[in-house]
């Protein structure tokens, strides 16, 4: 065991605090303090009666009492991949460096092979699907085509849903239905896919571990003109994934859902409102890699410790 001592510092420029903490070098983990764009992060420490803890988001042992052991071969279904400088190519890039065959399913053939290429070349497995994720037969060819080429998927992570906005009273039906079709109706078709194929049947059940993610926004909790109609779709996702949690928590099925607070430092930002992003400055808008790294989080969470619901946002951002 050793003492770190406690320091004031600065790492990407931004002031961080640690206090005085004992701490303990594991052979799983030699690096007692690993390095991220949010700073320095522990990744184990002692608990009281000196028996030693392991961050497993952080670093991940080859055993262990981990709440599910991520095997070569595992298999993830990344439901709304865009272009690869997005969140959904991020997640299927993460998932893939950690194994899994990686599974992207969206509407452009030409952007998911731009992601399947990048992932293959890192020396990962990737397939892409091309899919409405608001027609229930393409639903259930993401999962079949995914179930025969790999096996069930362990995570799903349903990110479709772009930012669309309107002033209500200029607002059309198709647009209201389509943004309504696209976040709420198309995650309900996915979350019970995923429920009927890896749950068993019966109550009380709990013999499958596998994770369900949403990717939500802070309009799901506030609404604001002119983006009601984006608000309205995100909340009824956002109830979808709260109820799911609820119904399906116990038999061993980690719904999540992931509250996106600011602009996203990707490709369709850059390309739309780039002086947004310029005026924010760094770390201003949410990175698509640290954000793919929480999802990774949250996959890995210990069975005792499983998040909800989790806010993301820039440092800077109001709330």
């Amino acid at each position: 065991m050793s003492v770190r001592d406690g320091f004031t510092g600065r790492v990407n420029g931004r002031l961080h605090l640690r206090v005085q903490i004992f701490v303990a070098k594991a052979p799983e983990c030699p690096n007692m303090w690993v390095r991220n764009q949010n700073g320095l992060r522990m990744a184990a420490q002692l608990d009281f009666q000196g028996k030693q803890r392991v961050n497993r988001s952080y670093c991940q042992p080859e055993q262990g009492e981990n709440r599910m052991k991520i095997e070569k071969g595992s298999v993830a279904l990344i439901v709304g991949v865009g272009a690869s400088e997005g969140i959904g190519g991020a997640i299927a890039r993460r998932a893939a460096a950690e194994g899994l065959h990686v599974y992207v399913a969206g509407r452009t053939q030409a952007k998911l092979d731009v992601v399947v290429s990048e992932i293959e070349a890192a020396g990962g497995k990737a397939t892409a699907i091309v899919a409405d994720t608001t027609k229930t037969d393409d639903v259930k060819r993401m999962f079949d085509t995914a179930e025969q080429g790999a096996g069930k998927p362990d995570l799903v992570v349903y990110n479709a849903g772009n930012n669309r906005f309107s002033p209500l009273t200029e607002m059309s039906d198709d647009f209201f239905e389509g943004l309504w079709r696209l976040c709420a109706f198309g995650g309900f078709l996915v979350g019970r896919e995923m429920a009927q194929r890896v749950l068993p049947e019966g109550e009380g059940v709990r013999d499958t571990q596998a994770t369900l993610i949403f990717t939500g926004a802070t309009a799901s909790m506030r609404a604001r003109p002119p983006f009601t109609a984006f608000a309205s779709a995100k909340a009824a996702e956002r109830a979808l994934a709260h109820g799911m949690a609820r119904e399906f928590g116990k038999r061993g099925l980690h719904v999540g859902h992931a509250v996106i607070d600011g602009g996203v430092d990707g490709a369709q930002l850059k390309s739309r409102f780039a002086e947004y992003l310029e005026a924010k400055g760094e770390d201003g808008g949410l990175n698509v890699d640290a954000v793919a790294a929480e999802y990774w989080n949250l996959h890995m969470q210990h069975a005792s410790t499983w998040t909800l619901e989790l806010d993301l946002r820039p440092y800077k951002e109001e709330f």
